[in-house]
């Protein structure tokens, strides 16, 4: 008896043996699923040249020529051109130096005198070189900048109609400038910004005729507001997505 129930019980833990062996194989290999590469946000890279347009407006400043008024069309219409390059120093830091002409219109700066005499200053356009230093996240950049500014003046004194010699201390024509802005890479490489610009040409007054130099000076300097868009370069990098490696 006692032989029996051994050889049951040994039979019976053979075919559960089996069985577990059956449905293993019946299950096959256990499948390996490669895990996909984790991703990191695009890198943008601001290093590079760029050139550009602009429109805005030009504000002249309040102008008085020693104590008299000057009469100008304070609100004007201003389009030029920029060019520049950018250095992108860290994730977060970009400086870069940047040329920029605008092309002003209407502009009819006035001072009618007691005496007849009229003198008047057409602004052409102004002009900066200047230095820029910003902070970056991706694809946007606020920035600072400042450097030397020109203004092409046209300059006359007349008497009626009749055209008058005359001097001045300084020419006015060459001045400093500061400004601030923001720029956006909205598509591979092109990028637009908003800039607000003071230029500031210094004091002039009259070193003759005589009867004017008791007027004393005037100051030019003018505010300007612009929105524009750039063309950058070496920007092939843009936007592209870094896999981590495990």
């Amino acid at each position: 008896m006692k032989k029996f129930l051994l050889a049951t019980a040994a039979f019976a833990a053979a075919l559960a043996a089996f069985g577990v062996t059956a449905q293993a194989a019946d299950l096959g290999a256990r499948p390996y699923y490669q895990q996909p590469p984790a991703y990191a946000a695009p890198l943008y890279n601001w290093t590079g040249f760029y050139i550009g347009g602009h429109l805005g407006g030009v504000f002249a400043g309040d102008n008085t020529f020693g104590g008299l008024a000057l009469t100008d069309s304070s609100a004007r219409f201003m389009g030029g051109v920029q060019a520049g390059y950018d250095w992108q120093l860290s994730s977060s830091w970009v400086i870069g130096v940047e040329g920029q002409y605008s092309w002003v219109g209407n502009h009819q700066l006035n001072a009618i005198f007691p005496n007849g005499l009229i003198y008047n200053n057409n602004q052409r356009g102004i002009a900066s070189l200047t230095g820029r230093f910003g902070y970056t996240w991706g694809p946007g950049l606020i920035y600072v900048k400042g450097g030397y500014a020109y203004s092409d003046n046209n300059e006359t004194l007349t008497f009626g109609v009749l055209p008058v010699a005359f001097a001045l201390s300084d020419n006015h024509s060459n001045g400093w400038t500061l400004g601030a802005g923001a720029e956006y890479m909205f598509a591979p490489n092109w990028s637009a910004k908003v800039e607000y610009q003071y230029y500031d040409f210094g004091d002039s007054h009259f070193t003759s005729p005589a009867a004017l130099v008791p007027f004393g000076t005037f100051h030019n300097d003018e505010h300007t507001v612009k929105a524009g868009i750039n063309y950058r370069f070496n920007l092939g990098n843009w936007g592209a997505p870094v896999a981590a490696r495990y």
